[in-house]
């Protein structure tokens, strides 16, 4: 298997992280966590991280540039998801939805709506607390993701 994940760090909650290094050293996956801090990285030749500089979607340029076609990237920035899968990649939100080209225009679309009523003074309230319900639902979809990887 020579998919590459790519982890977009900075917001990225440290038990999704576990979750992606114990699938790294079971699966002999390489793995790099995009920051714009240091992060932690644990002792293994698969892992690796880059730090870039700070500021607005720095981090987001850099995996755009490097992801490739077949490649998995984990965030949940929706416009960086649509880039990614613009270029072949698809993309596993923390949450355990998987992004790729059948579904990203929805979430794209329904991501921009939000933000115009956000824009005009609605409040909408922010994403709901990460719970053990989405680790399982991300570990599940992972497993799936990787799973059908080995079988293509």
């Amino acid at each position: 298997m020579s998919m590459h994940i790519y982890v977009d760090a900075d917001a990225c909650p440290r038990v999704i992280k576990d979750i992606i290094f114990r699938a790294s050293k079971r699966l002999n996956l390489r793995v790099t966590l995009v920051a714009n801090k240091p992060m932690y990285v644990p002792s293994s030749k698969l892992i690796d991280s880059i730090m870039v500089a700070q500021g607005f979607d720095v981090a987001d340029e850099r995996i755009i540039e490097i992801v490739q076609p077949g490649d998995l990237v984990i965030s949940e920035d929706i416009p960086l998801a649509a880039e990614v899968v613009e270029k072949g990649a698809i993309v596993l939100t923390t949450h355990g939805r998987i992004l790729d080209s059948s579904n990203i225009g929805e979430a794209l679309s329904m991501r921009n709506f939000m933000d115009d009523v956000r824009s005009s003074g609605i409040q909408t309230g922010g994403p709901s607390a990460f719970s053990n319900k989405d680790r399982e639902k991300f570990a599940n979809s992972l497993q799936r993701i990787l799973q059908q990887k080995a079988n293509s």
